[in-house]
């Protein structure tokens, strides 16, 4: 993962940065499901927890040849008036390395259980028990990119979660989305 392109959004009246951004992220998303690529991260280098915001940068990270295989689908067309799109890169060698990872809240208690019913083969009764209707929902202070699932059409918010610097890289893959719990990518 010695390489790198930014991606930036130009502001536009008539759309909000975060629209654009998220258009941009799902459409990202979209190419990786088709290129079935798991050696590309992302991350937003202009992202601020305190608010939360992700800022208007979209960085992703990989080889030459994975970025090159990425940039070369046509998933930027409908945004070209909206961004701008740096060279590939090679990362500074004063990087440091930081985890970029979804975070999923624990939120709705009648989901949940339908959840669990359906992947322990659980009854009614006895997730009812296990996860009571008084349980709290979790609230999530992190930046977001609202996202339309491609399978169900449903809307949802994927948190993301910037984790600590760390002076070594880790490998490992990443998802459809670019994130991963364990693979580093370059900060700088």
């Amino acid at each position: 993962m010695d390489k790198f392109i930014d991606i930036s959004i130009r502001s536009d009246p008539e759309f909000s940065d975060s629209t654009i951004m998220h258009t941009l992220f799902w459409r990202f998303h979209g190419v990786l499901v088709k290129l079935k690529v798991s050696s590309v991260g992302v991350s937003f280098p202009d992202y601020d927890n305190a608010k939360p915001l992700l800022g208007n940068r979209l960085r992703l990270h990989g080889s030459q040849r994975d970025l090159e295989n990425v940039m070369h689908e046509n998933w930027l067309k409908a945004l070209i008036d909206h961004v701008r799109v740096s060279n590939i890169q090679a990362v500074p060698d004063s990087a440091m390395y930081r985890i970029v990872r979804r975070v999923q809240a624990k939120s709705n208690p009648e989901r949940l259980r339908r959840r669990k019913m359906k992947r322990h083969s659980l009854s009614r009764e006895e997730v009812r028990q296990r996860l009571p209707d008084n349980m709290k929902a979790q609230q999530l202070q992190l930046p977001f990119i609202q996202m339309k699932s491609r399978s169900s059409a449903q809307h949802f918010r994927l948190f993301i979660e910037h984790m600590p610097l760390q002076e070594l890289p880790a490998d490992g893959e990443f998802t459809t989305y670019g994130l991963s719990k364990s693979a580093t990518i370059p900060w700088f």
